[in-house]
């Protein structure tokens, strides 16, 4: 862009660039704010409070995730680096979150003891255990305990916690009909209600989805490094990904809904 275009779509472009970073930090911090506040503090800590004291809430989350982004960002050295934080400090919560549509007894302290169970171990993994994730040895160890220990965490918080609400999970299971196999305490108190007999195909569905989301992504990344060979393999295997949900959804007639 420097060597290239002339000062007057440099200056577009620069603008161009800081609209998109400025909207992203909105987003996420509005975000961030949001959840921890509605999804954490206004359900667990404070249930009763007033509106404005909510509206305080919000604005002082906001101002702490600005400080933590930028303290965490300003040890950032690459997009690589930001894209290993994201992966070792969600290690582990994967599961949990997967794992609430087939199972009725995950609930929300599940997910809350995972999240943070998942940061605490990665970070301590870091620091004290003195494991360095730039190194890829160092790297697959961080995950693979991360993930170890966040899994024995929430399991074992969710069998210490009290489940959702039974009105709460009839609703749920209404709503969305999942299979009876891991919903049959619940599917009992709706004996109405037609079960979904597609479990183990959604499940397919999801690994070929993630297949076809990133044989795309890194096939069309070679292909932009002029890595030819690598990047049509993995766009065929994103593409293989693609088809077996494309079958599988209209072998369940979802065909003719989506048309």
């Amino acid at each position: 862009m420097i060597d290239y275009l002339p000062s007057s779509l440099r200056g577009l472009m620069v603008a161009a660039f800081a609209a998109a970073f400025m909207s992203t930090i909105a987003t996420q911090l509005n975000w961030g704010a949001s959840y921890l506040v509605n999804d954490f503090y206004r359900r667990f800590v404070r249930r009763d409070a007033s509106e404005p004291h909510y509206v305080l809430a919000s604005r002082l989350a906001t101002a702490l995730l600005t400080v933590i982004s930028a303290a965490v960002a300003f040890r950032i050295e690459s997009i690589g680096g930001a894209w290993k934080l994201l992966i070792i400090t969600g290690a582990g919560t994967g599961a949990v979150l997967l794992l609430r549509w087939y199972w009725w007894r995950i609930n929300a302290w599940s997910e809350v003891a995972a999240m943070i169970t998942a940061f605490v171990v990665s970070v301590l993994l870091q620091t004290v255990g003195g494991l360095d994730s730039d190194r890829p040895l160092d790297f697959a160890r961080i995950v693979l305990v991360t993930v170890a220990v966040t899994t024995v965490v929430w399991l074992v918080v969710t069998f210490a916690t009290r489940p959702e609400m039974d009105a709460t999970l009839v609703a749920f299971y209404r709503r969305t009909r999942p299979s009876r196999l891991g919903w049959g305490p619940v599917a009992a108190r709706a004996p109405d209600v037609r079960p979904s007999t597609d479990g183990l195909a959604n499940l397919l569905d999801w690994v070929a989805g993630c297949v076809l989301v990133y044989g795309a992504l890194f096939g069309v990344g070679k292909l932009l490094l002029h890595e030819t060979l690598p990047g049509i393999l993995m766009l065929g295997v994103g593409a293989i990904g693609g088809v077996v949900i494309y079958r599988d959804l209209s072998r369940r007639g979802w065909r003719s809904v989506v048309e």
